[in-house]
């Protein structure tokens, strides 16, 4: 070779290099404005984005939000929190400032904003920490209490309860007559927490109550504080009681929502705890159901509420102006009367905040004279108190433990600073973010997609946005970590084999939305796919599927493939009423099967990128 061509030679070669280096810069740019342009929002539940998160983000069109469905746990965030990835803005609704103690120092002191100062101060004091500061704030709120089949207790002619008193003598009335005076849904720990404190208000609120909840919720008490020894012995004692005048039985630690609802539907049980929203679906399914509130002892009533949610901002905007601004106007439009109203759609929520009007439900008219009175009680809702409630009622209705046992319990396992550590299933040495990024899409959600095809033994998987929540952390997973890498919401997997014809239907379906089922709102709602590529454009704000690819090749209608689609029962529905298209349901959900894919020693794959969005 001649000087001269070798010299020609290593020209080519830089001048290559430094059009891809050129060009690896600007994908590394673009996705850093990306990043820079993003706001995430995590949301509890994928019930969010029906109606909630569409009406966010077209008040905010200029915003680029990536909704996900995180999970209804603090310790979830916490996680996060340990390894640099807590969210722009956190939405949770199982939350007690015990448990957000040791987020606090990261999350914006909300205080001084005049979101914080609508909040009525009787509620604006449960999210206040000792020194003053307000890192959460409430959403409308959740009713709770007993409801009563009024047309049941007309025909039997027994008289609604007012009091303590009458509603033990209606419930052995009824059982006298064959009915069950009163059931609930025991096998959830929500409802044994509820019962427990709702049958003891007064005394949770009383000035000892008060002195209690405030030194267990404070961030800055790093003793170790379990129950105290005044009101909490007498709350397991009403329990005790309650279980024997009202004839709960061992068998009842088993119901679940439906057999509850059945009951009480066929007029089989009189009495059940439930919520607001329970009394206006009866009600429109043509059973008379009326709200009850908690019957105190001492002759007081009670609504035991709890908000929607509460929402918390990440301290580390306020290093970015122009982001914190974003993020700020995000939680505006979260907080407004407009969007509160749209979660109420029912009319069976509460306001918290003086500048929210919200409709109640004329089926809950009779809620409004303790609204007034404010006798409105917002649960202890930590997560040892769900735990451990569900615990100990259990025992107690099972005639294993007396109220002194349960009380000793309890108190234990509240000082068991060592209780819900878990041992290390999964190492993850390499870290991938869940920004989405038109160039690849989600990095995350593309390993976890990759590994549960590679589980499924499929050809392609498709999913949607709403599948998987936060970043895959380079960290070490506990159980209950990994199960929170699957949406919290009952996530399905359904297969079939189909043609490549049917296949890009499929992922027009995903990808364009359908009636009644997951619709893209915004670039980050974009499904991912496994084991095929595809391209999108997207042309104010509506996104049109244009190429489905596999090997950087356009797919054939006449190609063969087995395809695994994840969603939620009611967002498949739409997907699965086309009768020629037949698929077949995996049995297990998707998060016990990954939780157990993993605890197999199964592997995490790679990202890929799989969709370019023009």
């Amino acid at each position: 070779m001649t000087k001269r061509n070798r010299t020609k030679q290593i020209a080519l070669l830089v001048t290559g290099m430094l059009l891809l280096s050129l060009l690896f810069g600007c994908g590394a740019n673009t996705a850093a404005k990306e990043d820079a342009e993003t706001i995430t929002v995590y949301m509890w539940s994928t019930a969010l984005y029906e109606s909630y998160v569409p009406y966010i983000q077209s008040q905010l069109p200029d915003v680029n939000i990536q909704f996900v469905v995180g999970n209804n746990d603090l310790d979830f965030y916490k996680f996060m929190n340990e390894h640099g990835e807590l969210p722009d803005i956190i939405t949770c609704r199982r939350f007690s400032l015990h448990d957000a103690a040791a987020l606090k120092d990261n999350l914006m002191d909300l205080s001084t904003t005049e979101a914080a100062g609508a909040v009525y101060d009787s509620y604006l004091a449960s999210f206040t920490n000792s020194d003053g500061t307000v890192n959460w704030l409430p959403l409308c709120g959740e009713v709770d209490g007993l409801i009563a089949n009024r047309g049941l207790f007309e025909e039997h002619n027994i008289p609604l309860p007012t009091d303590y008193k009458s509603l033990v003598a209606a419930c052995q009335a009824f059982e006298e007559v064959g009915i069950r005076g009163f059931v609930a849904d025991f096998a959830y720990d929500y409802t044994c927490m509820e019962i427990l404190q709702g049958l003891s208000i007064p005394e949770i609120t009383s000035m000892e109550g008060r002195m209690w909840r405030s030194g267990y919720e404070d961030p800055e008490n790093m003793d170790i504080l379990g129950l105290d020894t005044v009101i909490w012995p007498e709350a397991f004692a009403r329990m005790e009681q309650f279980i024997k005048d009202v004839n709960i039985l061992p068998e009842d630690v088993e119901l679940d929502y439906t057999p509850v609802i059945d009951l009480f539907s066929e007029g089989k049980a009189a009495i059940i705890r439930g919520g607001g929203a329970n009394v206006v679906e009866f009600q429109k399914s043509g059973v008379d159901a009326v709200f009850l509130p908690y019957f105190g002892q001492n002759g007081e009533q009670w609504l035991l509420t709890y908000p929607q949610f509460q929402v918390a901002l990440n301290r580390e905007l306020e290093k970015d102006s122009t982001r914190k601004e974003k993020a700020l106007q995000v939680v505006n439009v979260m907080l407004s009367e407009d969007a509160q109203n749209v979660l109420a759609k029912g009319g069976d929520v509460i306001a918290y905040s003086q500048n929210v009007e919200l409709e109640i439900s004329p089926y809950l008219d009779n809620l409004k004279p303790l609204i007034d009175q404010n006798h409105l009680y917002i649960r202890v809702a930590s997560n040892d108190f769900f735990s451990g409630s569900k615990e100990v009622v259990t025992k107690m209705l099972q005639g294993e433990y007396d109220a002194a046992k349960a009380y000793e319990s309890f108190d234990s396992m509240l000082k068991d600073t060592k209780a819900g550590a878990g041992e290390t299933v999964l190492s993850i040495e390499q870290g991938y973010s869940n920004r989405f990024h038109t160039k690849g899409g989600n990095e995350a959600y593309s390993v976890m997609a990759n590994s549960l095809r590679g589980h499924y033994g499929s050809d392609v998987l498709i999913a949607t946005a709403n599948s998987f929540t936060g970043s895959v952390l380079k960290a070490d997973y506990t159980e209950k970590m990994v199960g929170n890498m699957i949406m919290p919401n009952s996530l399905g997997a359904w297969q079939r084999e189909m043609t490549g014809a049917e296949l890009k239907e499929t992922v027009k379906a995903y990808v364009e939305g359908v009636e009644g089922g997951f619709n893209p709102i915004n670039r980050g709602s974009l499904p991912i796919v496994s084991g095929i590529s595809i391209e999108v454009k997207e042309t104010d704000g509506a996104f049109t599927l244009t190429r489905v690819l596999r090997d950087g090749k356009e797919i054939k209608d006449e190609d063969t493939f087995r395809v695994t689609c994840l969603n939620t029962n009611a967002y498949m529905a739409p997907i699965l009423k086309d009768e020629s298209r037949v698929f077949e349901m995996e049995e297990k959900r998707v998060k016990p099967e990954w939780i157990e894919y993993i605890a197999n020693g199964g592997t995490i794959a790679k990202p890929e990128s799989y969709i370019t969005l023009k």
